[in-house]
């Protein structure tokens, strides 16, 4: 099924597996209620709940970037000076910024497996909105530090936000999601850059506000915002396809229900030799033994391979044995430390690339240094969706694991020549530094967007422990 630009707003396709009524065609089959994974992203549909879901998870991850990278742009010289702070002060700051966040992420998958994306994704809103509303109050150096390492809190925002995407849509198109998703929110930290300056500035010279005032008043709008988002959040969406999270266990006697309806009106099929398939859109998953090349054998056979593809979309209940299996597996641990290259990358870049930008170029002043930092977040936007739909394209020609895992690892190797020859260089020249600072961009944020299109694959019943976010 290619791209067509009518599912962009149409109600999506359903991947039939798991259905409470199954239909065993050879044609797309519509849910008429919420009940599956999509096979197609509805962007601009917020009325549709896979629309919704999709646009509430780009966006909160969104609004908490924005607020978790609100300090820098205004720390290299507003804050700064009225704190009084020294340079080895700002960098401990965002080092503790990034503890929290990476504390955070840990625990987040847990939290993702037990409670459901959706609750765990809300709760890290509401805990990050209150150092955010608290940012005004800080009035010594020891107190930015500690505001800015539980403001951290939000930079956990992303493995809900992956999580939850991943629970709606199927993995023929999870790569796009995933990454469109990341890539929209991650542009946060980008827009930080332009907003939080202009916030202050407006502050200043249209309120009258002291630059004392202002940069704490600025605040305030990314408090509200992520707590109108957490609300919305809680209050319009489903923590799954199929609804509430905690009634997920009761889907496996559905499973088995649907496996005895299935053997039953199968197996008068098969007398006539009809193979049994279900479409899933781009992937056809043949239900077929080992044996019978497309024919069911025995009924063992057929119940294995029915429960096989339907076990696919089930999350265990973390207990400490299967936290432990889906943590200490070679997959997992590949995707954590190759994801951990990208975004740490990006991670480190974000947070000093505005005072990087005003020493090499200090005619540019904040708001202009603030402004070209912007650029490197915003183009999350575009690099790194592109690497998830590039890593679905690949696969959906090549039906190989191995080809994403190339692409990975092909784009991490870029992303180290880049990051080389920035240092070396050390450019002062600006076309030189902000052309090797957009190549950077690419390989880095594509990187990132590639990693995510891997996760399904990698241990689905534990997605949240699994996710190397």
């Amino acid at each position: 099924m290619g791209f067509r630009f009518a599912s962009l707003w149409k109600a999506p396709a359903i991947n039939p597996i798991n259905r409470n009524s199954c239909t065993f065609t050879n044609h797309e089959t519509t849910a008429d209620h919420t009940t599956e994974k999509a096979l197609s992203i509805p962007i601009l549909n917020p009325l549709n709940v896979y629309g919704r879901v999709f646009l509430l998870s780009w966006w909160g991850f969104f609004v908490a970037f924005w607020s978790w990278y609100a300090f820098p742009p205004l720390l290299t010289e507003t804050i700064k000076k009225d704190l009084n702070l020294s340079q080895a002060d700002v960098a401990n700051s965002n080092i503790l910024a990034l503890t929290a966040a990476l504390i955070v992420r840990l625990v987040a998958g847990l939290a993702c497996d037990r409670f459901g994306a959706r609750w765990t994704f809300a709760a890290i809103l509401l805990l990050g909105a209150i150092p955010t509303a608290l940012a005004g109050t800080v009035t010594t150096h020891n107190g930015l530090v500690a505001l800015r390492f539980f403001a951290g809190i939000l930079g956990g925002s992303f493995i809900p936000c992956q999580v939850w995407t991943t629970g709606f849509f199927d993995k023929s198109v999870v790569g796009t999601a995933n990454a469109l998703t990341a890539g929209l929110g991650n542009a946060g930290s980008g827009v930080t850059y332009f907003l939080m300056p202009a916030i202050f500035n407006s502050l200043v010279q249209r309120q009258g506000l002291s630059e004392s005032k202002a940069w704490r008043v600025a605040f305030v709008v990314p408090f509200i915002l992520i707590t109108a988002t957490a609300i919305v959040m809680i209050l319009t969406c489903p923590d799954t396809p199929t609804g509430r999270w905690s009634s997920r266990n009761r889907d496996i006697k559905r499973h088995l229900d649907m496996r005895d309806t299935f053997l039953t009106t199968k197996t008068t099929g098969n007398k006539h030799g009809n193979a049994s398939s279900i479409d899933s859109g781009n992937d056809t998953v043949q239900l077929n033994s080992s044996q019978g090349h497309g024919h069911f054998i025995d009924t063992q056979a057929q119940e294995d391979d029915l429960l096989t593809a339907a076990s696919w979309e089930l999350v265990e209940k973390p207990t400490v044995k299967n936290s432990l299996g889906a943590l200490c597996t070679l997959p997992t641990l590949t995707l954590l430390v190759v994801y951990f290259c990208s975004f740490g990358t990006e991670l480190s870049v974000n947070s000093i690339l505005g005072a990087y930008y005003a020493k090499n170029f200090p005619d540019l002043g904040q708001t202009g240094s603030g402004s070209w930092a912007a650029m490197f977040g915003l183009l999350n936007a575009i690099f790194r969706p592109a690497g998830g739909i590039l890593a679905d394209i690949i696969y959906r020609h090549t039906n190989s694991l191995w080809a994403k895992k190339a692409l990975i690892h092909s784009l991490g190797i870029m992303l180290g020549v880049f990051l080389i020859l920035v240092g070396i260089d050390d450019p002062n020249s600006k076309p030189m530094m902000f052309g090797l600072m957009t190549g950077m961009a690419f390989f880095d944020e594509a990187a990132n967007g590639a990693c995510f299109a891997l996760v399904p694959h990698v241990r689905p019943t534990s997605n949240g422990r699994s996710n190397p976010a």
